[in-house]
């Protein structure tokens, strides 16, 4: 039997429970979300890093040593309002959730998903430490071009950086785009650190469990290449090798508009959504608009490599 009408509440719950599943980033990042906390547009929060203490040698004489924890905070400006709105028919509005969603809902918080993980790789503007060679093939002794960065060998180098860095083992990422996804799991070497799955919530992003210290991904929302390489140049993808603490993802509720009285706003596990309805007369048919409030930030440059991985021209 057809759902009563649809109402933002209902809308909203199940609008978070397809955000939550297809983002990736947002995922993987520092997060910053509180819910009590309504915001603006342009609100600046002041986000908390990770605090950082030193290891003393321990004299008996003189005692430990009390530390402060050096926390620190960096500013993040909510400066990102993504927003996808849709009109619906009354018998659109009568359908059961699931197919409601089918149709509508979750081809709609797809789209912001990728727009979140979009912005934050976008952070990757921020980082200078790179492996691999952007557009530089090299000739093998066959004389057939090659491209020594197609190969996992890659993640290596990037664990290399990191570990010079000094970043913790634990929740390093690595991110990467179809072309390299596409090569990397043509290799035997690739296949050799694949041991085992995953079933978390990113499990059809997942490369898997862990490859060379990191745990695996691959995201369609890495840009692709736009311009044509010169004759004879490989194009490329740039991924990215990061610690959770590099980059961070602050979301907050926005505030429920005061002149639409059908509006909903609802949180989970960090991600928050508002869902407001309306009529509009003129078409005679409702509207659904869906959107969030967040803010991304490099928190430290030297906690992140990229990864550039070559296609062939």
């Amino acid at each position: 039997m057809a759902n009563t009408f649809l109402t933002p509440s209902i809308i909203a719950k199940a609008a978070l429970a397809t955000l939550y599943e297809t983002c990736v980033m947002a995922q993987l990042v520092h997060r910053d979300y509180e819910e009590e906390f309504v915001s603006r547009v342009g609100d600046t929060i002041s986000v908390r890093k990770p605090a950082v203490f030193t290891a003393n040698e321990f004299d008996r004489a003189t005692g430990i040593q009390i530390q402060n924890a050096s926390e620190g905070s960096v500013p993040i400006t909510l400066n990102h309002f993504a927003d996808v709105s849709f009109s619906v028919t009354s018998e659109e509005l009568t359908l059961e959730i699931e197919d409601f969603g089918t149709q509508l809902l979750n081809p709609a918080m797809e789209a912001i998903s990728q727009k979140i993980d979009r912005d934050i790789l976008s952070l990757r503007a921020d980082i200078v430490q790179r492996v691999g060679v952007a557009n530089a093939p090299i000739t093998g002794v066959t004389g057939n071009a090659i491209h020594p960065y197609d190969d996992p060998k890659t993640a290596i180098d990037a664990r290399r950086v990191l570990n010079q860095r000094n970043v913790p083992a634990a929740d390093r990422h690595l991110v990467v785009g179809p072309e390299i996804e596409a090569k990397w799991l043509s290799d035997p070497l690739f296949h050799q650190a694949d041991t085992s799955g995953t079933t978390d919530g990113l499990r059809e992003a997942s490369l898997g469990r862990r490859v060379f210290g990191f745990d695996a991904f691959q995201t369609q929302n890495i840009d692709a290449p736009t311009a044509a390489p010169p004759v004879g140049q490989p194009n490329t993808e740039i991924g990215v090798g990061f610690h959770r603490t590099a980059f961070a993802l602050v979301t907050r509720p926005l505030v429920l508009p005061q002149g639409a009285a059908n509006a909903a706003v609802e949180s989970y596990k960090g991600f928050g959504v508002r869902v407001v309805m309306d009529y509009d007369i003129s078409k005679k048919q409702d509207i659904v608009s869906v959107d969030c409030l967040y803010g991304v930030k490099t928190l430290d440059p030297h906690r992140a490599v990229l990864i550039h991985g070559v296609q062939a021209a």
